[in-house]
């Protein structure tokens, strides 16, 4: 479980983000949502401290994120954003195996465990394990960037936006495969996404964000059904309006 109380990130006069508290069950995926610059990726990093926090707090599973040392911090929590950011000279299985050799695991135990990850991801040990990451396609990259993610055990992931530089295609693919993963292993999740209809389909919950606050957070068709104001109205209605020109254009008419 994630809880966050009154946490704020103030730069000068600033509040990237104010006084927000939410929790975040276990085997949930909460989505954070809002426009750029409505502190979706600043809470996300103030949660494994890669940016240190204002005022307030984290706990991770009923420990205060504040008492740990950040790197200890950070092999508990995985974390995948849209960037990917795979070492270039390492081959895939390489770039899995990071983690679980910083903390010292036998490489008995390690080879077992990248193979394991790569089978949860959908890529194939025996073909995918020994290539380079300039050798695989966007989708392949982020998989890997998934699996190093949960290397070392992790039952907690941060997703920045992970899917946002990829096909249409190849996003449906990897968010399918997500549920999917999260259902095998329990995962506890905060997805951050400007993207509406992401959010809808893969969020059990969604908070939405504004200048930094929290507006209004539930499930995703409490959200449609009755947004807080106007601004989580206007971002409902996009993905309602993008569905009802889809449903025009079956029935042969203007979608306009």
């Amino acid at each position: 479980m994630i809880e966050l109380q009154h946490l704020t990130k103030r730069y000068g006069d600033i509040a990237a983000v104010a006084d927000l508290s939410l929790t975040v069950e276990r085997g949930e995926l909460l989505v954070l949502l809002g426009a750029s610059g409505s502190g979706k990726t600043t809470t996300l990093k103030m949660v494994n401290r890669l940016i240190e926090p204002t005022s307030g707090s984290v706990t991770i599973d009923g420990q205060d994120a504040a008492a740990l040392a950040p790197h200890d911090l950070r092999r508990r929590i995985g974390y995948v954003f849209q960037k990917i950011g795979l070492f270039p000279h390492m081959t895939v299985s390489e770039n899995v195996a990071v983690t679980p050799t910083l903390v010292g695991w036998d490489r008995t135990k390690t080879r077992r465990r990248v193979r394991e990850l790569l089978e949860l991801v959908d890529l194939d040990p025996a073909s995918m394990a020994d290539r380079m990451p300039a050798e695989l396609s966007g989708g392949q990259q982020q998989r890997v960037g998934v699996a190093r993610a949960l290397a070392a055990g992790a039952t907690v992931m941060l997703l920045d936006e992970p899917f946002g530089a990829l096909d249409p295609l190849t996003r449906d693919r990897l968010r399918a495969s997500l549920l999917r993963i999260r259902r095998e292993i329990g995962l506890t999740a905060i997805f951050v996404t400007h993207d509406m209809t992401e959010a809808l389909l893969l969020g059990d919950r969604i908070a939405v964000l504004h200048h930094g606050r929290l507006v209004q957070v539930g499930p995703p068709r409490e959200l449609v059904r009755a947004p807080a104001d106007d601004y989580v109205a206007e971002l409902m209605s996009a993905p309602q309006r993008d569905a009802a020109a889809v449903d025009a254009l079956m029935a042969g008419g203007d979608a306009q």
